[in-house]
């Protein structure tokens, strides 16, 4: 399955040049978001537009596989960049601000998504758990009865994108999606686990 890792944002809120460049021990924190999709056996494509230039240029010298939008918000760019890939199959729709995301969780994922037979698939933490604030207060629901915020990560069918998708919420109790850097303190977080796991 292909993964389109969306990474057109300015990254503004944090200010530390283009957000998916932003070093988390030494690696740019998308290199952790490729390098999950590409060990649970997913081909990763980058979403890039004109606000993450740096970005297009770091795909481009390690031959990852890259696509460009016109950075005109989220959606509109996922649908632009799905389009231009003639994406027939399902695929997952990844931010790029989840650094301490695994292969086991993309996995986990793929294989929910596998056995529910729905078009579509959401991912969620327990809001309990995020302590971000991602552009204000953390969009909410209650997903099997508990208050949940979106993970940032999703499958869609690319030959429905124009559809409404019959779609599943996925809860996962996961304190690894919980971390979408988004403040200097989400990723000195970010950086404190995977430093601790590094040395492990």
């Amino acid at each position: 399955m292909r993964a389109l890792i969306m990474a057109g944002g300015a990254g503004s809120r944090i200010n530390l040049g283009e957000k998916p460049l932003i070093l988390i021990c030494g690696q740019p924190m998308i290199a952790y978001i490729i390098g999950a999709f590409q060990k649970a056996g997913c081909e990763p494509v980058v979403a890039v537009s004109p606000q993450t230039p740096m970005t297009l240029n770091w795909c481009r010298a390690r031959g990852i596989a890259f696509c460009k939008a016109e950075g005109k918000g989220f959606v509109e760019d996922m649908v632009h960049a799905i389009r231009f890939l003639e994406e027939e199959n399902p695929i997952f729709i990844s931010v790029s601000d989840i650094p301490c995301i695994t292969a086991g969780i993309v996995r986990s994922i793929s294989e929910f998504y596998d056995t529910d037979g729905k078009d579509a698939l959401s991912t969620w933490v327990p809001a309990s758990t995020v302590k971000t604030c991602r552009g204000g207060m953390p969009y909410r629901e209650r997903i099997n009865g508990i208050e949940a915020c979106p993970a940032g990560i999703n499958i869609l069918r690319g030959d429905r994108i124009d559809e409404v998708q019959d779609e599943q919420a996925l809860l996962l109790n996961e304190p690894r999606l919980a971390i979408n850097v988004n403040t200097r303190a989400d990723l000195a977080e970010a950086e404190s686990l995977l430093r601790l796991e590094s040395t492990a």
